[in-house]
């Protein structure tokens, strides 16, 4: 039997921006019935608002734990199978700052096909808004939580943006945005670009980009909702 295949799967960044999903998204997910998410109802209502009809019944999703991570065992099994199986993230992109990443690195392992579906990137949408360096620049992912080792990270990013002339992009959770700006605005130099970008694709999307001396002179509130971060030294 030929080995499975897995499809990486993009949901939108925004709540309910299906408009900024491509049609292919949608034909594959109404043949797929075995999958991996990061939680498992709002991945069944993801699929429910693609294709109303569905028997969620039917399909089977196996959640990735918070704490143990994925069910390997079972992503083994499904592609020795023969398989055809998704990921869906919660937001945006599989694999870039999320589980989904491990499980490509294991269907490579074993030979598997792995189809990335294209989709809305938030980093990529937010680089491309922010007027910052876009032919360089890096993905940090989370920064640390505490101090002294934040306020070092971003010191240290905004030096390597200094010397190779190369945005710094990162993220962090939603109920810490406004202590990540502060703590932006607290270690950055008063002429190092800062852009905000957050819920992109929403009715209510907001990508701003200003020098840390001018945020400094209207700090906005950004609320708990997804957001990225950049910076050009």
């Amino acid at each position: 039997m030929p080995i499975g295949k897995l499809y990486l799967i993009p949901v939108p960044i925004a709540e309910g921006a299906l408009h900024t999903l491509p049609a292919e998204v949608a034909t594959h997910t109404a043949r797929l019935r075995f999958y991996f998410a990061e939680n498992a109802r709002t991945a069944r209502r993801f699929l429910r608002s693609l294709h109303a009809g569905l028997v969620l019944e039917e399909v089977t999703i196996s959640e990735i734990d918070k704490h143990t991570g994925t069910d390997m065992t079972t992503l083994k099994k499904w592609l020795k199978e023969g398989k055809e199986v998704g990921v869906l993230s919660e937001s945006g992109c599989p694999g870039i700052a999320d589980p989904g990443a491990d499980i490509a690195a294991v269907a490579q392992a074993m030979g598997a096909e792995v189809l990335p579906i294209s989709g809305p990137s938030s980093i990529l949408l937010a680089i491309m808004a922010s007027g910052l360096n876009g032919q360089s620049f890096a993905f940090n992912g989370y920064l640390p939580v505490k101090d002294p080792a934040r306020s070092q990270e971003i010191k240290a990013m905004e030096n390597t943006s200094r010397k190779k002339n190369q945005t710094q992009a990162f993220i962090e959770t939603p109920y810490r945005n406004e202590v990540l700006l502060a703590d932006l605005l607290k270690n950055c130099d008063s002429n190092t670009r800062i852009c905000i970008a957050k819920n992109i694709t929403g009715t209510d999307a907001y990508i701003k980009t200003k020098t840390a001396a001018e945020w400094k002179k209207a700090i906005p509130v950004i609320g708990k909702v997804p957001a990225v971060f950049l910076l050009l030294a």
